[in-house]
């Protein structure tokens, strides 16, 4: 399985570094069986966070239809409704640390971003997946109309206004879509797709490295439907 982790700018490091690392260390676990890189929609290129300016560097331009896993991260930055604006307007264009979450999400979304997400989409030998914010950035784009997925806390009710049946959980397995919570959640998106992709062995001794023991359950629209809501 190679995996492609998509930067854009304002993007949460974590996001991004936690599946990074995780997906990193199954390859290394299981003679190469997962490789693992950064892209952006651009190709290869310096791209500025939304925490402290903190900076990663993309080595590829994100290939939608290469098959394997894509993952997108979310935005850090201040939170705020979709239609707040930025207290400020920087000449060079780059993010800065107290922009809103919606404007970094609306920023990478004048970009080819949801163009090749929509291919990644459609292809059917790629899987989508997003931690915290990286859903609703898919969400604002149009792209999860109809799907389950999860976020942040803090964005399931802008999920369910775009039209998406958004479901509390850690891990959200909609097939070609598998969503993740809140930030740290990036780690157990990583356990789970090993897991999916290479068996518990592979997925259990990266857990024991990492010293993190997953939690949640994995929602998966399987077995018996509740008939009550809590």
């Amino acid at each position: 399985m190679h995996a492609q982790i998509v930067l854009f700018d304002g993007f949460d490091p974590l996001d991004a570094i936690a599946p990074f690392e995780v997906l990193h260390a199954g390859g290394a676990f299981s003679d190469g069986a997962v490789s693992v890189e950064l892209v952006s929609a651009e190709g290869p290129r310096e791209v500025v966070s939304g925490t402290g300016g903190l900076a990663l560097r993309a080595t590829a331009a994100l290939a939608p239809e290469r098959p394997g896993l894509i993952l997108v991260p979310g935005a850090s930055g201040r939170v705020g409704a979709p239609d707040d604006v930025p207290d400020h307007d920087p000449a060079d264009g780059r993010p800065q640390p107290e922009e809103f979450v919606s404007v970094l999400l609306a920023r990478a979304l004048t970009t080819d971003l949801p163009v090749l997400l929509k291919a990644a989409l459609d292809c059917p030998e790629v899987t989508v997946g997003t931690v915290c914010g990286g859903s609703l950035l898919l969400a604002m784009a149009g792209l999860l109309e109809g799907r389950r997925a999860t976020s942040h806390h803090l964005a399931m009710d802008a999920l369910g206004a775009a039209g998406v049946h958004a479901v509390r959980a850690r891990v959200v397995d909609d097939g070609d879509l598998v969503t993740a919570a809140g930030v740290t959640s990036g780690l157990d998106l990583g356990l789970y797709l090993l897991e999916r992709e290479l068996g518990p062995r592979i997925a259990h001794v990266v857990e024991d490295l990492f010293a993190h023991e997953r939690r949640g359950t994995v929602w998966r629209d399987e077995g018996m439907a509740p008939t009550a809501q809590p």
